[in-house]
């Protein structure tokens, strides 16, 4: 049971708030006064905050830990690249190599790549490499999507404000101050899985599509997914004119499949955007793609400019190397997957018997949950979902020892150390959460 007085978090979080805007270093980590969590370790499927609470995760850090919290097989090569090679020296290793062909030996979509240290500078590289490979400037996004922090993709359809009886589509909003307008100019936004959304955009911008940028599952909307005829239709578009598909895959890459979403719907991308489980909570990421488009990256007079002082360094090679050699040698995904079907098998059970209406998206390492009678198709389908009841059962998991996000927008996370949870245990616990959010 979630202890009411937390001293040491409170102590916490008053030191915090005279040293960081909100008293956290990431924004979406602040979960008011009371609440905004601070830990003292981690292990496992598991972390246990500064009051000795511990809590069996789903959240995931929104999704790295593919293998489990301080995972020996990674960590002992990281220590061992620590200590017998070093961690950044600005220059090449025989580990960018290592890497790479990794990566290329699980996915048949990458033929040559380029590292960076988040998500968000993936996306920045292969967005301008897209650019300037087409010599052309816009990008298609898709509602729901989320594509990082850098001000033209942090413009969104303002769902949580739509009002569906009398607005016919969602207002493009930032998703913040900050973010000029100017930004904007360059991007398109469309709904998922409308094909005539798509035609009536290139219709009117085609000759200056760079590329279409897509989550084929998305991360940040609940796994709500590409149906395979929408992403058939965006590989034909593309290839009729002369635009580039953008699958970004930071959430999906290495979690879903061996080889990604693209692994999935047997459909490739052009380039792909990688970070998250490559490294199993160590910082790296990469975007990758056909090899005349990443040649574009050159020193010719209008090649793509791309670096980074801590790209490819020791820590985040190493801890990619590992990871993904534990991926490709081992059936861990496999037992992931199983452990999210028993999972959303309880969870069924725990719905049904109090009359909710249910459904869940995307795949079993990293499942949504949306109460409601059909699997939404987009974003504005979210909306339609009973959220409010699913932000209170959430609440009430975490009051009772399971971490996840409030939001249904956010998937559940599994990993491979989730295989120790007691089942019995989780389903218990899932049902007292949601006799207590009914009865709210």
């Amino acid at each position: 049971m979630s202890k009411k007085n937390k001293p040491n978090s409170n102590a916490m979080f008053t030191r915090a708030i005279d040293n960081m805007p909100l008293g956290v270093a990431d924004s979406y980590r602040y979960w008011g006064e009371e609440n905004t969590v601070f830990l003292s370790s981690m292990k496992g499927c598991t972390i246990t905050d500064c009051d000795e609470q511990t809590f069996v995760d789903f959240r995931l850090a929104y999704g790295p830990i593919i293998l489990g919290y301080r995972d020996e097989r990674i960590d002992n090569e990281v220590i061992s690249a620590i200590t017998t090679v070093g961690t950044i020296s600005g220059f090449s290793t025989g580990l960018d190599s290592d890497v790479v062909e990794l990566v290329k030996s699980l996915c048949p979509n990458i033929d040559k790549m380029r590292f960076s240290n988040s998500g968000t500078e993936a996306v920045i590289g292969a967005v301008r490499t897209a650019r300037g490979f087409t010599k052309r400037n816009k990008i298609v996004v898709v509602e729901g999507g989320f594509h990082g922090l850098h001000d033209e993709v942090m413009w969104k359809s303002d769902v949580d404000n739509w009002d569906v009886n009398t607005q016919q589509v969602p207002d493009i909003v930032p998703f913040g101050g900050g973010i000029p307008q100017s930004t904007r100019e360059h991007q398109v936004s469309v709904p998922l899985n409308n094909f005539d959304a798509i035609d009536a955009v290139f219709t009117q911008y085609g000759d200056d599509i760079a590329a279409i940028l897509i989550e084929p599952i998305m991360g940040n909307c609940g796994s709500i997914a590409s149906t395979q005829a929408y992403m058939q239709k965006l590989r034909d578009v593309c290839d009729n004119n002369g635009s580039l598909l953008i699958m970004d895959e930071v959430k999906t890459g290495f979690r879903v499949a061996k080889g990604g979403a693209q692994a999935l719907y047997g459909i490739f991308a052009d380039l792909t955007t990688y970070a998250k489980a490559m490294g199993n909570g160590y910082p790296v990421a990469a975007f990758g793609g056909r090899a005349e488009v990443m040649d574009t990256i050159s020193f010719a007079k209008d090649g793509v400019t791309h670096g980074g002082t801590y790209t490819a360094n020791m820590v985040a090679l190493s801890a990619a190397k590992a990871t993904l050699t534990v991926l490709k040698e081992t059936d861990a995904l496999e037992t992931i997957a199983n452990v999210g079907q028993k999972i959303q098998a309880l969870l069924s059970r725990v719905f049904t018997k109090f009359g909710v209406e249910h459904c869940f998206a995307g795949p079993d390492a990293m499942f949504g949950v949306h109460f409601g009678s059909k699997v939404p198709q987009n974003y504005r389908d979210w909306k339609q979902t009973n959220s409010d009841l699913y932000t209170q059962f959430a609440l009430n998991l975490i009051e009772n020892g399971v971490m996840l996000e409030p939001d249904s927008r956010e998937p559940w996370f599994i990993c491979e150390a989730h295989q120790t949870v007691d089942l019995n245990w989780l389903e218990q616990v899932a049902e007292q959460s949601m006799a207590a959010a009914i009865n709210e």
